[in-house]
C-alpha cells in the first residue's frame, strides 16, 4: 500500500513529536506500506520568520518572503529524515524542486500546476521513506521557490497522492477526525466515520478549522480518499473524507458549524435603480472581499434596503468601499456582534422539513434569525453572537447527533 502521510505544524513542534511521527512512520513501514511524508514547519517556525523580514520592511519582495518561509519546512523534513535513517530506516528528504511540485508564479499564494513523480517513484523503488516539504514548488516562470499560502502542506499531500496514485492521504493534525461539532462547544458530539467531500468542503468554508477546503477541493477533483487523524493518538481511526456514493448511511445532517468572525453591512434606503446591486457588489468583488450571504428587500418608493455578510478580517477595506455609495443610500451600519450557524447534510436532498426543524429548535430558544441562506446541502443563519453556543447545542439536539 503506498501512504501519503501528512503532518501539521503542533504534530512536528518539538523533537519529541517529530521523533513521535517517526514512530508512526516506522509502524506503516514495518507492515510493508510505501510511505509518503509531507511536513509542516514546525508550529510557530513561519511566523518568526516573518517577523524577521518584517524588521527590515512591511512589504517584502515576495519571491524572497517565499525563499525564506519555504526554509520552515525544509528544516522539518531534514529533521525527520535524519531521525529515521538514525532508527535503522532508509529514508530522504525532498524539498518541493526534488519532489516535481511545478508551480504558477503568484509567489506567497502558488498554486500547483503539475507534478513530476518520477524522482519520487526513483526514490521509493530503491527502499526509501520520503519526507517531502510541505507547502513549497518551484515557479514554472522563474525558477524559482514558491509557496502555495495557507494550507499549503495539506495541498501538497493532497496533490501528491493524485499525481503518484497513492492508495490513502491521511492529514495528522493535534484533533482526531470530523466531529458533529465543535466537541469545546457541545460535549456530546460524535467523530464521523465517514463524510463526503461536499459536506466537508461546506463544513471547511463555514468555519470548521479542521481541514483546508483548498485540499478537500483539490481530493474532490483528484479522486483522492482523504483520513482525517491525530498523530496523538495514531491508533484511533480518523474520519474519512470520500465521495458521496462510497458512504453506505448517508444521514440527514452531518454536522453543524458556527463562523464568529462575521461582520454584517446594512445599506438602508438604497436607491432602487437596474444596475445598482450590480455596481456594488462589482466594487466589492473588485477589492477581493468575499461577500457571503445577501438580502434585498422589495422597493418602496424608489428606495430598497440590502443586508449582506463579510469576513471580520475585510469589514475595514469594505468601509472605504462603502465610501463611494454614501451618495446612493440613506445609511450604512455595520454590526460584529453577529454570528453564522450552519447545518451541513447530503440527506437534507431527499428529506422534507430539514428547515423548519432548524427554525423550530432556534425559536425554542427565543433565538432570532436575521438572515438566512441555503444551498442543497446546507441551511446557513445569521443570528446575534451571545447566542452562538446555544444555538449550536440547540440544533446539535434538534437532529440527534449525538446518536
Amino acid at each position: 500500500m503506498l501512504r501519503v502521510l501528512k503532518f501539521g505544524g503542533t504534530s512536528v513542534g518539538t523533537l519529541d513529536r517529530i521523533q513521535n511521527v517517526a514512530e508512526i512512520i516506522k509502524k506503516f513501514r514495518n507492515q510493508g506500506d510505501d510511505i509518503i511524508a509531507v511536513v509542516s514547519a514546525m508550529s510557530g517556525e513561519t511566523n518568526k520568520l516573518i517577523e524577521y523580514a518584517e524588521s527590515y520592511t512591511k512589504t517584502p519582495k515576495s519571491d524572497e518572503l517565499d525563499m525564506l518561509l519555504s526554509s520552515g519546512e525544509r528544516v522539518t523534513s531534514a529533521l525527520l529524515s535524519i531521525a529515521l535513517n538514525s532508527q535503522g530506516y532508509k529514508a530522504t528528504s525532498m524539498s518541493g524542486r526534488q519532489a516535481g511540485i511545478v508551480t504558477d508564479s503568484a509567489h506567497t499564494k502558488a498554486r500547483i500546476e503539475s507534478i513530476d513523480t518520477s524522482g519520487m517513484k526513483d526514490a521509493i523503488a530503491d527502499g526509501n521513506i520520503i519526507i517531502v516539504a510541505g507547502f513549497q514548488g518551484v515557479s514554472q516562470d522563474t525558477g524559482r521557490v514558491s509557496t502555495l499560502g495557507r494550507g499549503g502542506s495539506d495541498l501538497t499531500a493532497v496533490a501528491i497522492a493524485g499525481a503518484i496514485e497513492a492508495d490513502l492521504c491521511e492529514i495528522y493534525t493535534d484533533v482526531d477526525g470530523i466531529y458533529t461539532t465543535d466537541p469545546r462547544i457541545e460535549p456530546k458530539a460524535k467523530k464521523l466515520n465517514a463524510i463526503s467531500y461536499d459536506e466537508m468542503l461546506e463544513l471547511a468554508s463555514l468555519g470548521a478549522k479542521v481541514l483546508q477546503n483548498r485540499s478537500v477541493e483539490m481530493a474532490k477533483k483528484l479522486n483522492v480518499n482523504l483520513v482525517s487523524r491525530s498523530s496523538f493518538t495514531p491508533d484511533v481511526e480518523g474520519t474519512l473524507i470520500t465521495k458521496e456514493e462510497e458512504i453506505m448511511e448517508k444521514p440527514i445532517v452531518s454536522g453543524i458549524a458556527l463562523d464568529r468572525s462575521q461582520v454584517r453591512v446594512g445599506m438602508y434606503g438604497v436607491t432602487d435603480r437596474p444596475g445598482i446591486a450590480s455596481a456594488i457588489f462589482t466594487a466589492l468583488a473588485d477589492a477581493n472581499i468575499n461577500v457571503d450571504m445577501i438580502v434585498q428587500t422589495v422597493g418602496v418608493d424608489g428606495k430598497t434596503d440590502l443586508d449582506f455578510t463579510i469576513p471580520t478580517t475585510d469589514w475595514e477595506i469594505c468601509k472605504t468601499v462603502m465610501e463611494k455609495f454614501k451618495g446612493e443610500t440613506e445609511n450604512i451600519d455595520y454590526n460584529d456582534k453577529i454570528c453564522k450557524v450552519s447545518i451541513v447534510g447530503v440527506g437534507m436532498k431527499s428529506h422534507t422539513g430539514v428547515a423548519s426543524k432548524a427554525f423550530t429548535a432556534l425559536g425554542s430558544e427565543n433565538i432570532n434569525i436575521r438572515i438566512i441562506s441555503t444551498s442543497e446541502i446546507k441551511i446557513s443563519m445569521i443570528i446575534d453572537e451571545k447566542y452562538a453556543e446555544l444555538a449550536v447545542r440547540a440544533l446539535h439536539d434538534a437532529y440527534e447527533l449525538d446518536k
